[in-house]
């Protein structure tokens, strides 16, 4: 099976795998902070901002304070998988299917925007209610 995953990476375009690329380090970069938010660690979730967030939010603790009020999914996720991305003009927006800490569940669209250093940095958190889905 391994082999298989290897081949199938390996017959894949170049383009493909460079697209890849910035969506998993996206991925890596809200995974980090969201283990900072449940850590309460406001230093490292507060990294990951953008020079915009940073503006509007000058100090860690009135970036944290923002979070814990107004994004509890985030902050407090119960469970989270990540969907579908787009990839478009140093901008990363990532799907986030999360189950807050009430049990209801939303969607957190990220935008992630490539720094000049080649960095990532969240730019901004759009959260959606999502509808529940059939009972299994």
């Amino acid at each position: 099976m391994l082999a298989a995953v290897f081949l199938c990476v390996s017959l894949a375009p170049p383009c493909a795998a460079r697209s890849a690329e910035p969506v998993e380090t996206v991925q890596g970069i809200i995974q980090s902070q969201i283990t900072a938010f449940l850590n309460d660690d406001a230093k490292t979730a507060y990294s990951f901002a953008s020079p915009t967030i940073r503006g509007k939010f000058p100090t860690e603790d009135a970036f944290f304070d923002m979070v814990k009020k107004g994004y509890a999914p985030v902050y407090r996720p119960g469970n989270f998988a990540f969907g579908r991305a787009k990839v478009a003009d140093g901008m990363v927006v990532q799907e986030v299917l999360i189950s807050g800490p009430d049990g209801k569940d939303w969607t957190a669209l990220y935008q992630v925007v490539k720094q000049p250093d080649g960095s990532y940095k969240i730019n901004g958190v759009h959260m959606v209610r999502t509808a529940p889905g059939p009972e299994i």
